[in-house]
């Protein structure tokens, strides 16, 4: 196997500090090691919104349902919709494994199923917030729900997204 011509991005062991960073892999063992930390965090993920949309789907067939005004029945069905997305996702790396499996692509397959899981998170997190959206909505008929959904929405932004990147850009050396 021929070496890569173009070193990995990030920070690499410099002249001046003789300390090694970073990790001395191969493109297979590296697409090994990255699909088992992919998986791992599909893991979690796949949990939640399958539970999530498992109790979503029983709601329809409860007797409080048929009493809604129709634009919470809007907002039950987007919110089923996007749960169903969601799982589709999220679920979706595993299928892409099996079916790739022994091809020789797994660094690709790997770059594939990491795309499938961030669709799949932001899927979640438009489930997440409709479902808020929709229980608040029933249990309290109050005006100050779309603020605190956008309180809550705002809140998963910063966790998932923004400090992630913030510390991407932070402390990563694009040399």
């Amino acid at each position: 196997m021929e070496a890569d011509p173009k070193p990995p991005k990030g920070p690499r062991q410099g002249p001046r500090d003789g300390v090694r960073h970073g990790r001395n892999e191969t493109e297979e063992e590296r697409a090994d090691r990255r699909w088992q930390d992919l998986i791992q965090e599909i893991r979690v993920a796949q949990t939640g919104v399958q539970i999530l949309l498992g109790f979503l789907l029983t709601v329809v067939f409860t007797p409080h349902f048929q009493g809604l005004h129709q634009t919470d029945k809007t907002i039950y069905i987007v919110t089923i919709v996007l749960g169903s997305l969601a799982t589709g996702a999220l679920i979706g790396p595993v299928a892409f494994h099996r079916i790739v499996a022994g091809r020789r692509i797994k660094p690709r397959a790997v770059t594939w199923a990491s795309r499938l899981t961030l669709l799949g998170l932001v899927l979640l997190l438009a489930t997440l917030t409709s479902s808020l959206l929709l229980v608040l909505r029933v249990a309290t008929h109050d005006a100050y729900v779309p603020w605190l959904v956008a309180g809550v929405l705002t809140w998963y932004l910063l966790c998932w997204f923004a400090l992630p990147l913030w510390i991407r850009f932070r402390h990563t050396n694009d040399e």
